[in-house]
């Protein structure tokens, strides 16, 4: 299966969540790529749309290679297992934690601006991502909105590798995925359009959300295999 690019892929995935609409559920995609996915998803259930912002981990020295990430809110996820395979200690994995928790800040400040954080208590959140293929960003961003103590979290996404979809389900009320990938290299693999987003198409996306811009047709973008190959 493929995907031609992330609004067709959020057209999808939305016919699967309908059932959510009388849940008044608040759609949170994690930028830059989810957030095109979750743009189509929140508009077919009628849902407000937001981001949950998190920043891969990478490997101190080959960056490209996630080693975990680090989500709004401070939550940090490691994969100590593939820390120890590699030689990395905990303390050089930390330093580049709190880098990327820092970029996570400046996001966080670029994406929303003045608007508040959501109120996510004793809500129903759809959490949408482009895909899954490890499943570092998606953990941290779970443990991150656990904290928020939220009604019910689920994880929706076009594709995932079914082990990773599999490590999942134990931490979400719901996992809905398109299409469950047997074998998966990279994300992008699954799109024909798989081209960066950039950070003023995410605020675009959000204002066109918040009615502050005109609805218009789906974006045709997509964010490129060097954020999302190795998480």
């Amino acid at each position: 299966m493929r995907f031609q690019n992330r609004t067709e892929a959020g057209r999808r995935l939305a016919a699967l969540l309908k059932g959510y609409r009388a849940e008044s559920p608040l759609v949170l995609g994690l930028p830059r790529g989810g957030v095109p996915v979750a743009y189509e998803v929140a508009r077919a259930l009628g849902a407000p749309l937001d981001v949950w912002v998190v920043r891969k981990v990478g490997a101190p020295g080959h960056e490209e290679l996630g080693l975990g990430a680090v989500a709004e809110g401070g939550v940090l996820f490691l994969d100590r297992g593939m820390m120890r395979s590699l030689g990395f200690s905990e303390a050089e994995v930390r330093r580049v934690a709190e880098r990327a928790a820092d970029e996570v800040t400046a996001r966080v400040a670029r994406f929303r601006g003045s608007h508040p954080a959501p109120r996510l208590e004793g809500r129903t959140v759809i959490l949408v991502d482009d895909g899954v293929a490890t499943g570092g960003t998606v953990r941290a961003a779970l443990g991150a909105l656990r904290e928020q103590r939220p009604g019910k979290i689920v994880l929706a996404v076009p594709v995932g590798a079914v082990e990773s979809l599999d490590s999942l389900r134990a931490e979400v009320d719901d996992l809905v995925c398109v299409y469950p990938a047997e074998f998966m290299m990279a994300v992008g693999q699954f799109y024909d359009n798989f081209r960066q987003t950039s950070d003023e198409e995410v605020r675009e996306l959000l204002a066109r959300a918040r009615g502050e811009r005109p609805e218009t047709g789906g974006p045709e973008t997509a964010l490129d295999s060097g954020d999302t190959w190795w998480v």
